[in-house]
């Protein structure tokens, strides 16, 4: 059971959404301008690049490339709407991130399902597996076979994790409603909708800038957004004085707080993932829209530190892979191997 300091710790977390509450509310002409700085340049070097794969195969990859930090922003404010914090009208927030889903290919509903379930258990050791990247307790990890442990390994290497686990989950996983097929139809036109659109689209581009245009200007794009937000995904709980606790000793705000980090990016890079790395205060008051997160930082300086983490220092968090109760640390599994045998 959690004893005075843990228990003063959730309520203090508990006391902060009072005061973020006044952050939710959204402007409708900010929203629009966030919206369009994002998808006019979008289109534009998506069209500039088509254009230029006709010359110059290397010019219209860097374009590519350089378009992913767009479609990655893209999918933050697709996220804003899963949240309903992009536009006060739900109904609008929500056609918008159907219709950014399909640049992202991702359906949006499915999405939005999965995301909720992600929010309402991080950091809960008895709802892992939907939503989240899979992390194992120390004690989890040498309880299984040796090839479980191989598998888990093979999982948790940065090649997979940002490289084939992003192609895989949003080229193929994405095309059904994975892990919600027996939940209802909407999962399902959610799902298959997205997929026709998507299917639009690729036409569109093959017919207007032929078929190098899908593989040098589409699938860069595509791949390149997906390993820089799996990335950011992974980094916001996956540091070492992250938070995960039993089922039966688990608070929503506090794994919220301190379970989720502070990603102090330089400004470009801050401006391109729409602000997601002040993860701890949207994951404490999801409601609260990408461009007002700064206002928060800025009037309440106490959480510019709570999980804070720079560029340079985020690297070291790619080699954590347990969760060890003991410590309250992840911990490498190199790190995992000394613990058990001391």
């Amino acid at each position: 059971m959690k004893d005075s300091i843990e228990v003063d710790r959730a309520q203090n977390a508990r006391n902060w959404v009072r005061t973020l509450a006044k952050y939710r509310e959204p402007n409708s002409l900010r929203s629009s301008y966030e919206l369009a700085v994002s998808f006019v340049p979008f289109v534009a070097l998506w069209v500039l690049a088509c254009w230029v794969a006709h010359y110059s195969y290397l010019g219209a990859f860097v374009i590519s490339a350089l378009n992913g930090m767009f479609l990655l922003r893209l999918f933050c404010i697709q996220h804003d709407c899963g949240h309903g914090s992009f536009f006060a009208n739900r109904d609008v927030s929500d056609w918008i991130g159907r219709g950014i889903g399909i640049v992202t290919l991702t359906p949006y509903d499915v999405w939005r399902h999965s995301h909720s379930i992600h929010h309402s258990h991080a950091g809960d050791l008895g709802h892992r597996g939907i939503g989240d990247i899979m992390t194992l307790t120390t004690e989890e990890y040498h309880q299984r076979s040796a090839f479980g442990r191989w598998l888990y390994r093979l999982y948790r290497h940065p090649l997979v994790l940002f490289g084939l686990g992003p192609t895989y989950i949003f080229i193929l996983q994405n095309r059904l409603p994975v892990g919600f097929m027996d939940q209802g139809s909407r999962f399902w036109v959610s799902a298959m909708g997205t997929n026709v659109g998507i299917a639009i689209l690729l036409t569109a581009i093959a017919y207007f800038g032929g078929w190098q245009a899908l593989f040098l200007v589409f699938l860069p794009t595509i791949l390149i957004a997906a390993s820089i937000g799996m990335w950011l995904f992974y980094i916001q709980h996956q540091f070492e004085e992250t938070h995960w606790e039993a089922s039966e000793d688990w608070s929503l705000h506090e794994a919220a707080l301190h379970g989720s980090s502070h990603y102090d990016l330089p400004p470009i890079l801050r401006w391109f993932s729409a602000n997601i790395g002040i993860h701890h205060v949207h994951h404490l008051y999801a409601r609260i829209p990408f461009y007002r997160l700064p206002e928060v930082l800025r009037d309440h300086e106490e959480l510019k530190d709570m999980g804070r983490m720079t560029l340079l220092e985020s690297l070291q968090c790619a080699k954590l892979d347990l969760w060890d109760a003991g410590t309250r640390r992840l911990v490498s599994f190199k790190e995992a191997r000394k613990m058990a045998r001391s």
